[in-house]
Order: structure tokens, then sequence, then C-alpha cells
């Protein structure tokens, strides 16, 4: 028998028993659920996700749309989808730029700023999360109130109804649409392989033009482009308020977040060969051009890999919101298994969305690291 022969033979022989597996994962889940439902019928509880269009009549914390007590269970899971992809959304892009930071200052030679650097890490990264959260959520609701609010200058406040900090005056839907260009141009420079400094300009200059453009085109005749928080009796009015939920998960999940990813990013630079940063000094480079031209492009092949494990375990650490009564996906299911006792839908629902949630994740980290690797010419 020819090799070729032999090969196609191994290949089906794979194939057989991949399928032997596949239908025996399907029958046993299949009867699974077929028991699942004889024994929940035998008690009197109805299976199905008809559920889901029945009106919830509670309310929660946080929600980026328009909410009330008469929305479907469809809607309040949609709800909680958000605000869980927009709580994993910013604090990857925050951990990520600050683990980037302090992973370059781990690599530096100061001793001062290698020290305290390494402090950070040690810090937030053997820390429970949980006991993150909860301490920042602590400090936050212990903050004084309205009216003796702490004032970061004459346009951001922070009390301990939130933080009170100016936005564009422009519709919600406004608002989305720059976030979404944002992240357009943000894989359009990925796309064209643009450096990592020079890209980050880019898109930053870029974005505060098509924030301000927007702003202009769309903001109320008569009014000013920026809606800037002012205190009326009790409260503050105008500007946009961030919860006190959400400030505490987004501040502990990014520390916690950064800890882990900057022993990633300084683990990447100490694998850049000395060679090349001994000819960089060489040429007469400064330390600033060394790091940007030569030690991150070539670290960020190393890096990215572990760091798509990271931007994973950020989105699904939102679930630890539950902890302080933060709206996302897990405390939305959690409350509706309460209130409607179909805990098998929601869980699988819950399962659902996070597995496609860090699927795509993953597929992104796969073709952002397909970009950044050497072609063979």
């Amino acid at each position: 028998m020819d090799a070729h022969a032999l090969k196609a033979r191994v290949k089906r022989r794979q194939a057989i028993v991949q399928g032997l597996v596949l239908a025996a994962i399907v029958i046993v889940v299949w009867s699974a659920v077929v028991s699942a439902r004889t024994n929940l019928a035998a008690l009197g509880i109805t299976s199905g996700f008809g559920f889901l269009e029945r009106a919830t009549g509670w309310s929660y914390s946080f929600s980026l749309i328009p909410r009330n007590i008469d929305d479907t269970y469809a809607r309040t899971l949609m709800i909680g989808l958000t605000n869980t992809l927009f709580v994993g959304a910013i604090s990857i892009v925050l951990a990520t730029i600050l683990g980037f930071l302090i992973g370059t200052a781990r690599d530096m030679r100061n001793l001062a700023i290698s020290f305290s650097a390494n402090v950070f890490v040690q810090l937030f990264r053997n820390s429970p999360l949980i006991l993150q959260v909860v301490f920042w959520y602590a400090v936050l609701i212990h903050m004084p109130g309205p009216r003796q609010a702490i004032s970061l200058g004459n346009s951001l406040f922070v009390s301990n109804r939130g933080i009170m900090i100016p936005t564009l005056n422009v519709p919600a839907g406004a608002a989305l649409a720059i976030i979404i260009g944002m992240i357009v141009l943000a894989a359009v420079l990925i796309w064209q392989r643009v450096s990592v400094v020079r890209g980050f300009i880019i898109w930053g200059v870029a974005s505060v033009i098509l924030m301000g453009a927007t702003a202009l085109a769309l903001a109320p005749s008569g009014e000013p482009v920026f809606s800037v928080p002012e205190l009326k009796g009790l409260r503050f009015v105008g500007g946009l308020n961030v919860s006190v939920e959400l400030v505490a998960m987004i501040v502990a999940i990014v520390l916690y977040g950064a800890a882990y990813i900057a022993e990633v990013v300084r683990g990447g630079l100490k694998e850049v060969p000395k060679g090349l940063i001994e000819a960089g000094q060489a040429v007469g480079l400064s330390p600033f051009h060394i790091w940007s031209r030569i030690k991150l492009p070539m670290a960020l092949r190393t890096i990215v890999p572990p760091l798509g494990n990271q931007w994973i375990f950020i989105m699904k650490a939102t679930t630890i919101g539950v902890a302080i009564g933060f709206s996302d996906l897990f405390y939305i299911v959690s409350t509706s298994i309460t209130q409607s006792g179909q805990t098998l839908e929601l869980i699988a629902i819950l399962m659902g969305a996070f597995l496609l949630i860090n699927f795509s994740l993953a597929q992104f980290v796969n073709w952002l690291n397909g970009r950044l690797q050497l072609k063979a010419h």
C-alpha cells in the first residue's frame, strides 16, 4: 500500500471515529433533555421558551437603553447582554492600555519605576477579584452626597451617587455610531499593518475629529455641544451619571486584568533578542524609538496569543457584578430564574451567550495574530 492510500485510510478512520463520538454526544444530550422535560412535567413545571414573551414585573439598577418593569424577559435579557458587552469592552480596552504601560515599566532599568510596577502587579494579581469589587463599591458608596460631592475641576464630580462627567449633547444612536466608527477604524489600522504607536496616534486624532464633527452636526439647536453636570437641589442635572456599580465593576476588573496583562507584556518584551536592541542602540535610536520600533513590534507576535486569553477572562469576569447588584447578563439571568422558575432554559441562554462572545473573541485574536505574523516570501 502506497503512502497516499495509507494517508487516505487514516483520514477515513479518523472521520468515522469523530462521527461516532459526535453521535454519542448527541444521544447523551438528547437523553438528558428528554429526561429533564419528563421530570419537570411530573413536578408540574412547564418547560420551553414561551416565558420570554411574558413581562418581568421587576426592575434593576443599570441599562444603556430605556427600560421599565413591563419589559418582556426577552428584552430584559437583551439589556443584560448589552450591559455585559459594554462593561467587557471598556474593561478590555482600559486593562490592555494599562497593562502595556505597567508591563513596559516592569521592563525598564529604572529601579524605582520597575519596583512600583512590580508592587502594582503583586497587589492586584494576588487579591481575589470579588474582594476588589466589593472594596471599590464600599469606597464609592461612602463618598459624600451630591451637595458635598468631590469636584475634579468644574465639570467632573464624584459622590455616593456615582461619577458625573461631561458628555456630548447628541442622541444615543449617534453616540453608538461613534463607538462603532472608532472600532472599525481600529480594525482598518490593524488590517493595514500600521505600527502600534503611529496607529494609536492616528486613531486618537481621528476619534476626536469624529466626535467633534458628530456633536457639531447633531447637537440640538441653541444648546451647547457638551452637556455639563450641574448641581440643582439634591441632585445633578446634565452630563452623564456613571453609576456606583458600573464604576466599581470597571475599576476592579481593569486593575485586576491589567496586572495579568502586564506580566504577559513583560514576558513578551523579554523575548526580544538582545542583538536587535543593541543594533538599535548602535545606530543611535533613543530608548523610546527602540521600544516603539523594535521591542514592541517584535514582542507583539509573542504577546497576542496569551493576551487573547486574558481578554476572554476579562469578559467572563463581568459576572462578578452580581456581588454588588450590577445588572449584567449573569445578574439578569439569576433574577429571572428566581422570578420565572425556568432554570434550564435561562442557564442555556447564559451559556450560549458567553460561548458566542468568547468564540468571537477567540476568532478575532486568531485573525489579529495572523496579521502580526511575518509573511514568508
